[in-house]
């Protein structure tokens, strides 16, 4: 019976602790916490796993080494990433209806904001 919680337990955790993860990984291009949460999720497995808890240790490593890279760069890159995470940011509210909802709600005629892939 204790064999059989423990593995309930770690089965839980691995399933939460992934999904948190994954859960991260599509938010990483977003403003946000996207990485927040993907260090969250690997603290969660790491909690049960000990690959997850040295994945965690690593993973911490390189977005500081990638951060203090990108603050390295040129004014030019960094605005360049700043425009391309805006066009994400407003293609991803487009694509999802969010300013044909509330072209709706405030009762505007821009038929264009409404997104093609909802009807």
């Amino acid at each position: 019976m204790k064999h059989l919680k423990r593995h309930t337990k770690r089965v839980v955790i691995g399933i939460l602790g992934g999904l948190v993860v994954l859960i991260g990984v599509v938010l990483i291009p977003y403003p946000g916490p996207g990485w927040l949460i993907v260090f969250a999720g690997f603290g969660i497995l790491a909690t049960e796993f000990d690959f997850a808890a040295k994945a965690l240790t690593r993973l911490k490593e390189f977005y500081e080494k990638s951060l203090r890279w990108f603050k390295r760069q040129h004014i030019s890159l960094q605005m360049l990433a700043m425009v391309g995470t805006g066009v994400l940011v407003v293609g991803t509210v487009w694509v999802m209806n969010g300013f044909g909802i509330a072209n709706h709600l405030v009762g505007l005629p821009y038929e264009w904001l409404k997104s093609p892939f909802l009807w």
